[in-house]
């Protein structure tokens, strides 16, 4: 709410100083989402399934995010994550065994974009889409993150969508778009830049195979970091036991915290660019 009411009051001061509110409201939206991430885990309340369902989709609202997406997503994700070059592994390109250098150019464009243009939230945005609009049959034979998905968890994730949408138009209608802009347009594309830098530094150039929660790597963070991220910094813990609430990971973690990469270290190996495989070739894990 400080956040907001600081954008509007800056909204007519000059561009530098909206930027940096900008930016700051789109990593307050980047904490949210975790707080959905908790939710989306029966983790934010614990014994109430549906009052914590409540809760998180109440906080994804800003977002535009139906919470029963996001756990669909979220579960493929723990369940088959970097179980080949070929299954959510977002960093590995496989192209034909005869690819050429345009080919191979073209892959690390996408990666760049993905990682360093807000790409990757693009990419969930599609994902949400398809969800919401793909005949069943269909979906499945797009990707099997589908599977179990049934026509009333459409309509679902369908009404919370609409709800989210009434926040925003009415935002816009009652405050008017400049409003709408200060407190939520320009807050989702810092979010999609922030969030896209950030999503994938855990498992960049990790191993393949199972078990899949091995695929997975904690990161060092100063304290007001891990506050921040809701200690999702600790994600090789988090991957292991997905049932541990946010602010027990840091407790359970086995590692040497020390001898972590940083979050800036993780956020520019990602320079490196993507690994391409020939589809001949098999990654060994």
């Amino acid at each position: 709410m400080a956040l907001g009411w600081l954008a509007v009051a800056a909204s007519t001061a000059a561009w530098p100083l909206r930027v940096v509110v900008a930016l700051a409201q789109g990593c307050w939206l980047h904490r949210i989402y975790f707080v959905g991430h908790e939710a989306v885990h029966r983790k934010l309340l614990p014994g109430h399934a549906q009052l914590n369902d409540a809760l998180g989709q109440l906080a994804l609202l800003p977002l535009l995010l139906p919470l029963g997406v996001y756990r669909k997503i979220h579960r493929f994700h723990h369940a088959c994550n970097r179980l080949d070059e070929r299954t959510s592994a977002l960093d590995t390109f496989v192209v034909a065994a005869n690819a050429g250098v345009l080919a191979r150019a073209w892959c690390h464009t996408m990666w760049y974009l993905a990682v360093f243009a807000g790409g990757f939230f693009v990419h969930s945005l599609v994902s949400v889409v398809l969800f919401l609009v793909l005949p069943l049959r269909t979906a499945r034979r797009v990707s099997p993150a589908f599977a179990g998905w049934r026509e009333r968890d459409r309509w679902a994730a369908l009404a919370a969508l609409t709800t989210a949408v009434a926040l925003h138009v009415t935002t816009a209608q009652v405050a008017g778009t400049a409003v709408w802009a200060s407190l939520f347009g320009w807050p989702a594309l810092a979010f999609a830049w922030v969030y896209s830098l950030l999503v994938y530094i855990y498992h960049y150039d990790t191993s393949y195979g199972r078990p899949t929660g091995a695929n997975a790597r904690s990161l060092r963070a100063p304290a007001v970091v891990s506050w921040w991220l809701l200690n999702f910094n600790e994600h090789a813990t988090h991957h292991a036991d997905p049932a541990l609430p946010w602010y027990r990971l840091p407790h359970a973690a086995s590692d040497d915290v020390r001898a972590r990469r940083s979050i800036l270290r993780g956020i520019l190996d990602q320079l490196r660019g993507p690994r391409v495989v020939a589809a001949s070739t098999r990654v060994t894990p």
